[in-house]
């Protein structure tokens, strides 16, 4: 009888979950927003809900913030930019929810990479709102696919230096710090990091 009962609860809990966190069905305009065909539809959505004052969070341009961004997000769930935004959003009202969103900021991180399991820049963008949030582990894992998927992006192995530096792994830190300025990156804070822990080898 117990394990009946919870069994019920276990799917009780999927279903609540499933429904809380529904998939993303394609709009029109809508789609990838790395697909040079989805991407014709774009325009549309930017100029009336995903302008410069919305993506710098100053203002809605319809309403409140959380809106226009969840708006973007409905019609193209792996839009870096509107992910990026919602996520300074949530993390600057403190709420994972922000006013006008549709759905929290880890569904529309969900739904985008339901959509698009391969997209390693909606990864890094996941990695460091958990890393921000302190949640070391998961934003690791998500670092680590990232920098998997997408080998020739200095800022996926930058951030992920940075990570490994804060959980001293310095070996990994260090490889990490050779791609991201063998690549070309311009920031000095990891190789600076790893200088003061007396890590650094040129």
């Amino acid at each position: 009888m117990k394990i009946l009962f919870l069994l019920l609860v276990l799917l009780c809990t999927a279903a609540y979950a499933a429904d809380d966190c529904p998939a993303y069905v394609k709009h029109d305009p809508g789609g990838d927003y790395t697909n040079a065909d989805d991407r014709q539809g774009l325009a549309v959505v930017e100029n009336f809900h995903f302008t410069p004052n919305v993506e710098r969070l100053v203002r809605g341009a319809t309403g409140a913030l959380g809106a226009d961004i969840s708006y973007t997000l409905e019609h193209f769930p792996n839009h870096h930019r509107a992910l990026a935004a919602m996520s300074r959003l949530a993390l600057r009202d403190k709420n994972r929810k922000p006013n006008g969103a549709r759905y929290t900021i880890e569904c529309y991180f969900d739904r985008a990479l339901r959509y698009r399991p391969d997209d390693a820049r909606v990864h890094a963008l996941y990695g460091s709102y958990l890393l921000a949030l302190g949640q070391t582990d998961s934003a690791l894992e998500q670092l680590e696919h990232a920098a998997r998927l997408e080998p020739d992006n200095s800022t996926a192995h930058y951030n992920l230096g940075l990570l490994y530096v804060k959980r001293k792994d310095y070996d990994k830190a260090r490889a990490s710090a050779q791609k991201a300025y063998g690549m070309g990156f311009p920031l000095p804070g990891l190789k600076n990091k790893l200088i003061a822990a007396g890590e650094w080898r040129e």
